[in-house]
């Protein structure tokens, strides 16, 4: 029989609302701990968000924002019909913490989180976007690892010579201290590139470069925000962009993600004084859903009434297969309230890890002063080989090849899809980027479908991986840029037989 809700009346979750800390903060961290400790065994029913606020004398947003973080690391689980429940966790949750019986003679962890802060321990729980991004090559057993180019398409003879060059000819004059901005004819190659292909409106001036789009993130949360303020990140969304808030202080919101993008209504209403957004309007991450005309204008035009920021990260929209890339929500920024974020990480390889950010000229100087004390600037040798493969033309070539290949394989998966998953999947055929979605029948669990795939040697992500809130349907991200098609139609075979089981 189901264990009783807890009592909400013990000293375990009072809250002090006379505290400089959140009370969405006191909140989770109790609740937490009790499940970490013991004092909340697995399986232990928690009662509504509605009655716990009821109870605690809190608005539901905080409990709700609370009962989605926990669900979203793993500590409680949902159902339909039997509520929110305590999960069972795996032993390694439970470092740090007394242990159960159970797991006395476990051995302990060469690292204990013990000295960290409580952002620290924040980000140690929360999911990261690693998953994505394995230091192993994209193998016969992971055609489906999305957020991966084909490495192996990249022309390396050439840039070897590239670099090659710029060692013997520029390195010595370039070997002191660099500006924090980075190499100005490189920012020049880029403000022209995305002036042209995305419609960004800006001088070389505004751009700075970073260790990848990630990078950009971390340094825009930093300058931008102060801890305790509110940000908004999509839901479904990217984990990144998420961890990047969380290890600035920001008190994250999930906004839900629909047909046309990020919902503004929903957004303003869980959270109207946020102070920046997190989002993906040319090619939703992970659903592909572009953000329509209206939502962006309407995105805008909240952002510059609640004097907010808004992160445009534009991570693989060059890839579109359809008519050209559209243009980016910072063309259509009169506010000057967009901070435009673009990566060589999907249109190269991963391991350049240079990207940038495009910022309003007001804000530059706060960005260069942040940067100076994070890492003073990224490697120079990289930077001035990519200025040659921009400016030289190879740059613009090595794209049109990639998307003629992408385009290709996305329609190899959408054929084989379509064949053996009849029944089994929705394919959501995407116009542009590296993956597409797969939509389960409804009721049906995405991680269950992601454990048997695994079990017949497939790799896929399951899309609840990037969801705060439950999500209606389940779904899986499947990348086709980094396998061959030999290898998709093989690995759509294998998902089958494992879909059967589900």
């Amino acid at each position: 029989m189901p264990k009783r809700a807890i009592p909400t009346n013990t000293p375990a979750i009072m809250l002090d609302h006379s505290s400089p800390a959140p009370l969405y903060r006191q909140l989770y961290e109790r609740l937490r701990t009790a499940i970490l400790t013991g004092q909340l065994e697995a399986g232990t029913r928690l009662p509504s968000t509605r009655s716990l606020a009821a109870e605690l004398g809190v608005s539901r947003t905080t409990t709700t924002v609370v009962y989605e973080q926990l669900l979203m690391e793993g500590y409680i689980e949902s159902r339909v019909g039997a509520g929110t429940c305590v999960t069972r966790l795996r032993s390694r949750q439970l470092d740090g913490y007394p242990q159960q019986a159970e797991d006395q003679h476990a051995t302990a962890p060469s690292s204990s989180p013990v000295g960290l802060s409580q952002r620290g321990q924040l980000l140690l729980h929360t999911p990261d976007p690693g998953g994505l991004y394995r230091i192993t090559p994209v193998s016969a057993a992971s055609p489906f690892r999305a957020g991966q180019p084909d490495a192996a398409a990249f022309p390396y003879e050439l840039w070897a010579r590239l670099l090659t060059k710029r060692a013997r000819q520029s390195l010595q004059a370039a070997a002191h201290y660099q500006n924090a901005e980075g190499y100005y004819p490189l920012r020049e190659a880029i403000a022209s590139h995305i002036g042209i292909t995305r419609g960004v409106r800006c001088a070389p001036e505004q751009v700075l470069l970073t260790a990848g789009s990630q990078g950009a993130l971390d340094l825009a949360a930093r300058v931008l925000l102060d801890p305790g303020d509110i940000a908004w990140t999509e839901d479904p969304g990217y984990l990144g962009a998420r961890g990047a808030l969380l290890a600035a202080g920001a008190q994250v919101i999930p906004v839900p993600v629909d047909a046309q993008g990020i919902d503004i209504t929903a957004g303003h209403a869980r959270a109207p004084n946020a102070r920046v957004v997190s989002v993906t309007p040319s090619h939703q991450f992970p659903t592909g859903v572009t953000m329509s005309l209206n939502r962006r204008l309407a995105l805008l035009e909240w952002a510059r009434q609640a004097q907010a920021w808004i992160l445009e990260d534009d991570y693989d929209s060059e890839y579109r297969f359809s008519g050209r890339p559209l243009d980016a929500l910072q063309g259509l920024d009169d506010g000057q309230r967009v901070i435009y974020i673009g990566t060589f990480s999907k249109v190269l390889f991963p391991a350049l890890r240079l990207g940038y950010l495009v910022v309003p000229p007001e804000l530059v100087a706060g960005f260069v002063a942040m940067r100076r004390f994070i890492d003073v600037h990224v490697p120079i040798l990289e930077q001035l080989a990519l200025t040659d493969f921009m400016t030289q033309g190879h740059f613009v070539r090595h794209l049109r090849r990639m998307r003629a290949r992408y385009s290709e394989r996305r329609n190899v998966l959408i054929e084989a899809l379509n064949r053996e998953c009849s029944g089994l999947l929705e394919v959501q055929v995407p116009e542009a980027g590296m993956h597409l979605v797969a939509w389960l029948p409804v009721g049906k669990d995405d991680r269950v479908a992601a454990q048997l795939a695994l079990e017949q040697g497939i790799e896929v992500a399951p899309l609840s991986t990037f969801s705060v809130a439950p999500l209606k349907r389940g779904g899986l991200l499947l990348g086709y840029a980094g396998a061959r098609s030999a290898a998709l139609r093989d690995g759509v075979q294998r998902l089958a037989r494992a879909l059967r089981g589900v």
